[in-house]
Formats: structure tokens, C-alpha cells, sequence
């Protein structure tokens, strides 16, 4: 197999073409024959080719070209016949694309294909005949039928032979298109009374290796006297005939003149012309010579024909003319959109000019009718570049943003300038793949929410939302609660939050007595990479529930002495006797107090301020009002539902302390009480016994045990492990009380025996009794003279 290998690289102004490589090869070639070494002439790696996911693009044609990636070769895919792919054509050859992506790069490649001698030449019929005069004279011609080689150059028809040569000669004329007319003269007249049949053999010889023949039988009717031929009025008619042309146009007339007359001078027309296509397409009227469309003409498929016209007398002699039809195109194909590479996605940060997709353009018509233009619709950031004849490029035009716009449909059409003109349109579908260009946003500036004091623990308190303009898992939002401290303590020991749905929930329930409110920070999350973030502030206010009930701070409720205050019986109405006091440590409605007496031994005589529960009389005391009064005062606070405490008032209506001592000794000594002490005392005594005897054995028992260890360690010579007793620490509780109070502590001069603490009272008098003593008064001083005493062991303590 001989190869000529051409290597030429054209640089284009647009930068897709980069190089065109030609190659020559033969006609059937067997399958798997190596084309070129493509990689090698085009200066590729054969890993570019790979990477690159290189491929052949022929369009519409047959592929017969194949590329071997991995040897980064082409190869023969399938046996090609020079004759049917161009037939007459020549040069022949093949055009296609290498296509590569990644980026995308486009090579031509035109492989020529060069005839082998594989067709002999062929004459249309086996045999003719000619009926000749024998009244022709020497050098009369006798055009005969060519013969046809469908191979072209030095191995087409190169010769024909004509045997016997008794009478007859060849001659040969060389046209203007490189074919031979065949002629054969008569040399020596013919004598029908010798022979009245003829029969000659020609031979069509062509020039290749090795040589190919064919013949045909000539068979001669010797006629009588016909001594004149037919002529065509011109050697050349030209004729013009539009594709599609309906059928039984008239494409043209020929005329041919005899001189003879009769029969001999009549004219028969016929085609000489061997090609398939000619005969399908046209046919002549045998006696008027008019040359009409019987087939269809294309100007895609043949742009040009020469009709090879007879003209035959009955006495046999003939005359050739040549019809040359030219094939006026028009606009009957639209252009043919071929996408031979796309992207269906691309990213929202794609450059400007990045190349989305290529396109090859078709059009088979010529002239203006072949040229096209494309556009796409309008207001979408693409734009559509001629890269060279007949491909084009769609790249982008400006940025991409997926938030704005997710897909695009680009209408991709396609329009020759023919007239009228003929278009064809493609659609693309093209997504845009998102890329984390968007922090997640909450839907507020900052959070406040309320919850109930008292809660329990895991209560969802409210939800934060935040959004992410991405998509996918760029956009998925996780929500993570900032570090931080709430009065020294870790905010994730007050509040969680769930990472998905933002839902905040309360790890421990509150106290509104101890903490009111207090805030932290929401950080929301999304899935990129790198992610994206953003903060918001959240603040948890406490709502106050009437969890506590009042406590009152005077008059204090003991229970050994007792407190009476005293009522002179002199009081006048209002007389200011004592004051309640109480306080709530809940806040506002709920510590709002209102002080009401319950119960009292003479109602008439005394009432409670509402609002500062002062104890005060309504009427003047008289003589007849008994000297001890008890006095039940309710003090409820304003929750819903309301709690409320109950404090006892004693109060001594008298002038002196004699008056009223008898009285209150017996409230203090009832039996009830004597026998209720008694049975405590025995039974106080019995138990601080037995535990006494218990302890007492207990340290024996101890001393003993460690006397006898220590005795077996000495005489076992083992090592002594000194025992030291475990240390214990007392912890202490806290209150839920935050408020300080102060109180006064009054001892007498025997505290042993006595002690009472009280805080100071509304009243001027303060009445103190020991209900151990059996009448004997401890203390009677008022609250000033206790003040101004120097010497008076007075103590304040805050709790």
C-alpha cells in the first residue's frame, strides 16, 4: 500500500480549528487498514486524545474512518469504493472532524481517496447492429457506442481494438472532457453479393495493472444505397433546467437534417450516454428529438449533465451531438443543526466566553441559498459565535446566578438567506449547578421569647428560622447554639437548640426568683463547602407564676413564749395596735398582698388595713371588753390561683400587768398541754438513754478489735498501714428567699432560760411571757426604754 501523508497547520482567528491534516489513501483497503498516525502529525498526546474523549464527526455522511484512541491512529471502518462514493469526481476525498473536549478543540481531516484498475471498461449493450450501404464509400464513419470505466486516471479507458480490420478501421477523437468518441471507417467498400453479414468484435482496453478489457459484437447488415448521413444542426446544444423540475419538462430539442429521401432519410433519436443516472433522469423523443425530465432532478446530488444524442437513418448511417444541461439550484433544504458537543450543566461561577455548546450547520444548497446565520433568543447571558464555516459556538455572555435563574431554554435558530428564506431551530435545555455564594439569613434581626417559670425540663420554647438562597446542600441549614455564660454558668446548661428544625428547647426549668431573663447567640450553618454562616441574638425572658406563697415577718410565731400586745382601755378609735408584716417574693400581681381578718374574739372591736395591714380599733374599749383578745389575720397575695399564709395576734386589754397576768397563765397552762410535755419529756429521756448504752458498747467494741489487730500485726512482722478516718464536708442549702431582713433579738438576763425574737413592732408595749414560769412577769419594758438602755443586751442579726 503506498501513503502520501500532507501535514499543514492553519491558524485560525477564532481559536477552535487548530490544525487540518491530509492524508491519501487507496480504494478498497481492507478493514482495520491504518489511515495515519493522527496523533503524531496533529503534535497530540495520546493521553490528550483520551482525556479528551476524542471522537470522529462526519455529519450526515457514512463514516468510513475511525480513530483508535489508544494507539491515537486512524484506521479503515469500513471498505470504500472510490466509485460509489464520488464516481466520476476526482480528486475524491473524505472530509471529517476530530472533535476533542476538555477544553474543546476541533481538527479537519481530509483523507483523498485514490482509484485502484478494479472496473473493467463496460459497453451498455453486448451487441450492435448497423444496416450499411454497399454503396458507401471508403472513409464513410460509423460512430459506435462508447465504452464506460468506472475508474478514473490511467486506470480508465485508454483504447479500444477492432478486429477483423477488413473493411473496417478505428478512429479515435479526444473531447474537451477527456472522453474518446469512437468512430469506425470504412477502408474498403463492402460488397453485399460477397457478404451480406458482418461481424466485427470491439475491444475497450484500459491502462491500469493489470490490464482490464471489455468487448462488444458489432453486427453489419450490408443495405443497398444509402448514401447520405444524418447531421445535427450543431455539434453542442446547452440547455439550463431548474431541480425539481416537474416531469415531462422539456429540457431541450435537438434537430438533425438527411438529405436522402424515403425511408432513408428518416431520423430516429436516441441517448448514447451508458451512466444509469442519465437514462433515469431524461429521455429523448425518438422522432421529434425533444430531450425531457423523467427522474428527479437534485442539485445537491448532480450540478451538471452531458447527454450524448444519436441520430440514425433507416439505411443505418448516424451522426452524434452533445447536449451539456446545467442544474439551476433553488432554496429547497433548510439548514440541518448537528450539536456535536454540549454541556448539559454548568456552574453559576463560570467564566465569561465559557463554551456551552458546539454546532455544525448543514445547508446543501449553494450560493446565498447555502449561507446561514444563527441567533438565540434574546435576554438570557449567552451568546452565539461563528468559529469557522459552518460551526458555531454557544459561550456565555455575561455572569450566571442560579439564585436568578436555574434553567435556561436557549432557542438555537438557524436561518439561510435564500428567498424566501429557510430556517430550522433546536432548543437547549441548560441547568445551572449551584455553588455556596449565599449565607443563610434569619427571618428576624433578633429573637425575644417568654416562658413560664417552673417549666419542665426539655419544653420547646420557640423556633428560629433561618434561609439559604442555594440549593441542595448548600442550602441545608444547621443551627448551632454559640458558647457563652449566663451568670457564670454555661448558656447549653440553660438551653439546647436542634440543629435541624432551630427548635429551642429549656434544658432545666426556671426559676423566675433567680433568674429573669438572659440571652444568647444562634449561629445558622449551611451545608457548603466552605460553609457559610450568620449570627442572631436570642433573649429568654422569664414570666413570674404565683409559686410562693406570703411570709410573714411580723408578728413573729414562736413556740414557747408568747407575744401580746397591749391595748390600754383608754385606746380611742384607731388606736394603732400592732402591724402585720409580710412580704411575697414573687413579682408583680402575684406579690401583691391584701391582709383580712378571719377570725377574732370580738370583731367589733378591731380591723386590718387592707393594703399595710395595720390592726386598729373601730370602737373605744370599755370596761366590758375581756382582757385577752385572739385575733386570726389571712394575708393572701393576687395570684391566679391565690396562696395565702395565716399569722396569730394576741392582745392584752389592760392598763397594767396584774390585771391580765392570771389570765394569760391560764391560757398557757392548760392540762392538755402539762400532759402532751410530760409524755415528749419521758419519752425525750428513754431515747437520749438507749443511744447513750448503744455508743457506749459501740467504742468498746472498737477499742478491743483495734487492740487485738494491732497485737497480730506485731507478731507477723507485717507492714502497719496507719488507719485515717474519713473526712466529711456539710453542705449547706440556700434558700430561694433573696430579700435581707433584719431582726431584733431581746434576751433577759437569764438567756438560758429564755429567748424570743421579734422584729419591730407598730405598738409602744410589748407583752413577753415564758409559759414555763408559774405567774411570775419576765419582762415588761416598752420597745423605747429597750433602745435607750445602755446596758441592755440587745443583738441584731440578718437572715
Amino acid at each position: 500500500m503506498t501513503r502520501q501523508v500532507l501535514l499543514f497547520v492553519l491558524v485560525l482567528s477564532l481559536g477552535l480549528v487548530h490544525g487540518q491534516v491530509s492524508y491519501s489513501i487507496s480504494e478498497e483497503m481492507v478493514k482495520g487498514s491504518l489511515v495515519g498516525n493522527i496523533a503524531q502529525d496533529l503534535g497530540l498526546d495520546i493521553k490528550r486524545l483520551k482525556s479528551g474523549k476524542a471522537r470522529v464527526y462526519t455529519g450526515d455522511s457514512a463514516e468510513y474512518i475511525e480513530l483508535n484512541k489508544e494507539r491515537g491512529i486512524l484506521i479503515i471502518k469500513e471498505r470504500i469504493d472510490r466509485e460509489a462514493l464520488c464516481g466520476q469526481t476526482t480528486p475524491c476525498a473524505l472530509h471529517f472532524q476530530i472533535i476533542l473536549e476538555n477544553p474543546m478543540e476541533l481538527y479537519s481531516i481530509t483523507v483523498e481517496i485514490t482509484d485502484v484498475n478494479d472496473n473493467p471498461p463496460t459497453f451498455d449493450k453486448s451487441e450492435v447492429k448497423f444496416k450499411i450501404s454497399e454503396s458507401a464509400v471508403s472513409g464513410a464513419k460509423f460512430v459506435l457506442e462508447r465504452a464506460m470505466d468506472l475508474d478514473v486516471g490511467n486506470n480508465g479507458l485508454q483504447n479500444y481494438l477492432l478486429n477483423p480490420t477488413d473493411n473496417f478501421a478505428l478512429k479515435l477523437h479526444s473531447q474537451a472532457d477527456g472522453n474518446k468518441n469512437v468512430e469506425m471507417v470504412l477502408h474498403k467498400p463492402l460488397d453485399r453479393e460477397k457478404q451480406e453479414k458482418v461481424a466485427l468484435v470491439l475491444t475497450a482496453i484500459d491502462g491500469g495493472e493489470p490490464q482490464m478489457s471489455g468487448t462488444m459484437k458489432i453486427l453489419i447488415t450490408v443495405l443497398d444505397v444509402n448514401d447520405n448521413a444524418p447531421v445535427f444542426t450543431q455539434p453542442v446544444y446547452k440547455a439550463t433546467v431548474t431541480e425539481n423540475a416537474h416531469k415531462g419538462t422539456v429540457v431541450a430539442t435537438v434537430n438533425a437534417l438527411d438529405a436522402d429521401h424515403g425511408s432513408n432519410g428518416k431520423i430516429t433519436y436516441s441517448i448514447s450516454n451508458t451512466l444509469d443516472d442519465v437514462r433515469n433522469t431524461f429521455v429523448v423523443n425518438e422522432d421529434s428529438g425533444e430531450l425531457t425530465v423523467i427522474g428527479s432532478v437534485d442539485y445537491e446530488k448532480s450540478r451538471h449533465f452531458q447527454i450524448n444524442l444519436r441520430a440514425s437513418d433507416d439505411g443505418g448511417l448516424t451522426d452524434s451531438c452533445k447536449v451539456i444541461i446545467d442544474v439551476a439550484d433553488i432554496n429547497d433544504n433548510t439548514p440541518s443543526i448537528n450539536i456535536i458537543s454540549k454541556s448539559n450543566v454548568i456552574s453559576e461561577d463560570a467564566k465569561t466566553d465559557t463554551v456551552v455548546t458546539m454546532i455544525n450547520i448543514q445547508d446543501p444548497d449553494s450560493g446565498d441559498n447555502g449561507k446561514v446565520q444563527c441567533s438565540i433568543n434574546e435576554n438570557i447571558p449567552f451568546l452565539i459565535k461563528t468559529t469557522s464555516t459552518n460551526f458555531f459556538s454557544l459561550v456565555t455572555d455575561s455572569e450566571l446566578d442560579r439564585e436568578r435563574a436555574s434553567e435556561y431554554n436557549i432557542s438555537v435558530t438557524c436561518s439561510d438567506e435564500g428567498v424566501p428564506s429557510l430556517s430550522s431551530s433546536v432548543t437547549l435545555t441548560l441547568q445551572i449547578s449551584d455553588v455556596n455564594d449565599n449565607a443563610p439569613v434569619f427571618e428576624r434581626s433578633s429573637y425575644e421569647a417568654y416562658i413560664t417559670e417552673n417549666n419542665t425540663p426539655g419544653l420547646s420554647i420557640f423556633t428560629v428560622k433561618a434561609r439559604d438562597a442555594d440549593w441542595n446542600q448548600n442550602a441545608r441549614v444547621s443551627y448551632i447554639l454559640e458558647d457563652s455564660s449566663v451568670h457564670g454558668v454555661p448558656v447549653s446548661s440553660y438551653v439546647s437548640i436542634s440543629a435541624d428544625s432551630g427548635v429551642v428547647h429549656a434544658v432545666r426549668s426556671f426559676d423566675y426568683e433567680q433568674i429573669k431573663d438572659f440571652q444568647f447567640h444562634v449561629k445558622a450553618q449551611d451545608g457548603g463547602s466552605p460553609p457559610l454562616s450568620s449570627n442572631v441574638t436570642v433573649k429568654i425572658m422569664i414570666q413570674d407564676q404565683n409559686d410562693n406563697a406570703p411570709q410573714v415577718l411580723y408578728p413573729v410565731q414562736t413556740g414557747g413564749s408568747l407575744v401580746a400586745e397591749m391595748v390600754p382601755r383608754s385606746a380611742d378609735i384607731g388606736y394603732l395596735v400592732t402591724k402585720v408584716v409580710a412580704v411575697d417574693v414573687d413579682s408583680g400581681q402575684n406579690a401583691w398582698l391584701a391582709y383580712k381578718l378571719q377570725k377574732a374574739t370580738d370583731r367589733a372591736l378591731f380591723e386590718v388595713g387592707l393594703q399595710n395591714g395595720e390592726i386598729r380599733t373601730v370602737r373605744q374599749v370599755t370596761d366590758k371588753d375581756a382582757v385577752k383578745q385572739r385575733l386570726t389575720v389571712v394575708v393572701a397575695d393576687n395570684g391566679q390561683p391565690s396562696r395565702s399564709a395565716t399569722v396569730n395576734v394576741n392582745v392584752a386589754v389592760a392598763d397594767s400587768f396584774p390585771e391580765v397576768l392570771s389570765e394569760f397563765t391560764d391560757f398557757t397552762h392548760d392540762k392538755e398541754y402539762n400532759d402532751n410535755l410530760t409524755f415528749y419529756l419521758v419519752l425525750a429521756l428513754a431515747v437520749v438513754s438507749f443511744l447513750f448504752i448503744t455508743c457506749l458498747v459501740v467504742i468498746i467494741s472498737v477499742k478491743i478489735y483495734r487492740w487485738r489487730q494491732s497485737r497480730i500485726l506485731y507478731h507477723s512482722n507485717l507492714p502497719v498501714i496507719p488507719y485515717y478516718p474519713p473526712r466529711y464536708a456539710d453542705t449547706l442549702g440556700n434558700g430561694t428567699l433573696q430579700h435581707v431582713y433584719n431582726y431584733e433579738v431581746c434576751r433577759t438576763t437569764d438567756s438560758r432560760k429564755s429567748d424570743c425574737k421579734f422584729a419591730r413592732p407598730g405598738s409602744q408595749n410589748v407583752l413577753i411571757m415564758d409559759p414555763s414560769l408559774t405567774g411570775t412577769m419576765q419582762r415588761i419594758q416598752s420597745e423605747k426604754s429597750i433602745l435607750d438602755e445602755p446596758d441592755s443586751p440587745l443583738e441584731v442579726s440578718q437572715y
